[in-house]
């Protein structure tokens, strides 16, 4: 076994560890996802930041990330034309938090689906 194979394993072995791994691989599913998101749109950094209204270090920083806040995070995917949804499955069921908005017959304006209570 390589010294590098013996450390990693010394590494992995440590109190702790499986749970920072879970939450790097974590941070990078979301950054990768981001990132995916707005190369589809066919945006850079910089385009996706003039829609945003912000610098593009700021879409930067938002791509690697992981605290993010709900409202940047439905920012982000509305300029890009999406709908962030959320949801807690639990138990094999989905428990919806945050629903696509619906558009309002009259004014054209949204307005967030609120879930309906569980008791």
């Amino acid at each position: 076994m390589s010294d590098l194979k013996r450390w990693e394993k010394r590494v992995l072995a440590a109190p702790g560890a499986s749970a920072r791994v879970a939450e790097i691989e974590e941070e990078l599913r979301l950054a990768a996802g981001l990132t995916a998101l707005r190369e589809q749109a066919g945006l850079t950094q910089r385009e996706l930041a003039e829609k945003l209204g912000v610098s593009q270090p700021r879409i930067a920083a938002i791509e690697r990330s992981r605290n993010v806040t709900i409202d940047v995070l439905e920012q982000y995917v509305g300029a890009l034309g999406g709908q962030l949804e959320l949801a807690v499955v639990k138990e094999g069921k989905t428990i919806p938090l945050i629903s696509a908005p619906k558009r309002s017959r009259r004014s054209g304006a949204t307005t967030r689906r609120r879930p309906a209570r569980s008791t």
